[in-house]
């Protein structure tokens, strides 16, 4: 039996105003080969989504290729990254605030390579550090994850930024998100879509320095805004896609 080749993975990490904890987090994720051998990083992309500090510098001089997207946006940082990906097989999403573990990339990686379509990195599964999320995060991961099982009757435990997703499931599907809404509209229309989804524990450290969206009041609601709101958006459209096939089968069996 032939060895299998490498999986090729592209990594996007969206950034502004990270100095303090980019470079560190780009070396990590260029080294993810030296936890398994059998992934082979083919590029980590830095978006600078409005950094005005030396982010996009200290990125590059890290071994990153940057793109920028100077209008804020997570999902606008996101997919701006994704249009510089080479061919790969797997793309990598994770912070650029050092509150990961690049090792534990090889759990997410390794459940790709295992058959799963997405992986999504749990911080509540991997005991974070009492302060690396806050009430408002707590908070918002427990009501967003309830209302997909309402609506969707599937279970999640987090929407966490750490995550891993086959090339062409993230292709399939149309990410449209420019803002805060990102995380949560992969993980609905990935159960839309019939993906396969796994979740595994990842490490979590409290960050360095205070972040725009938990450490301030404006952050925090418009990130609730942002994700309650494209839940509900969601739901809207399936409902309404639904009706509308129904119509139209309806239709087609008055005609027969």
């Amino acid at each position: 039996m032939l060895d299998q080749p490498p999986l090729r993975v592209g990594v996007v990490i969206p950034a502004r105003d990270e100095a303090a904890t980019v470079g560190r987090v780009v070396q990590g994720m260029r080294g993810l080969g030296r936890w398994d051998e059998r992934v082979h990083v083919s590029v980590v992309i830095v978006c600078d989504n409005g950094s005005q500090d030396d982010t996009a510098g200290i990125a590059a001089r890290a071994g990153a290729l940057v793109v920028t997207e100077p209008e804020p946006g997570y999902g606008r940082a996101c997919l701006a990254a994704i249009a510089r990906l080479p061919a790969v097989d797997a793309v990598l999403f994770v912070d650029a605030d050092g509150q990961f573990e690049p090792a534990d990339a090889r759990h997410l990686l390794g459940a790709v390579m295992d058959g799963a379509d997405l992986v999504i990195g749990s911080r509540p599964a991997g005991r974070p550090d009492k302060h690396a999320l806050s009430l408002p995060q707590r908070f918002g991961n427990w009501l967003a994850t309830r209302m997909i099982r309402l609506f969707w009757n599937a279970e999640y435990s987090d929407l966490g930024p750490y995550r891993a997703i086959r090339a062409d499931a993230l292709a399939r599907l149309d990410m449209r998100s420019r803002t805060f809404g990102w995380t949560v509209e992969m993980q609905v229309k990935a159960i839309q879509a019939g993906l396969v989804v796994a979740e595994r524990a990842v490490s979590t450290r409290r960050r360095i320095g205070r972040s725009r969206i938990s450490g301030t009041l404006r952050g925090v609601i418009m990130a609730g805004v942002g994700i309650i709101g494209t839940i509900v958006l969601l739901r809207v459209r399936e409902r309404r896609f639904r009706k509308a096939l129904f119509r139209q089968e309806r239709r087609g069996r008055i005609a027969m």
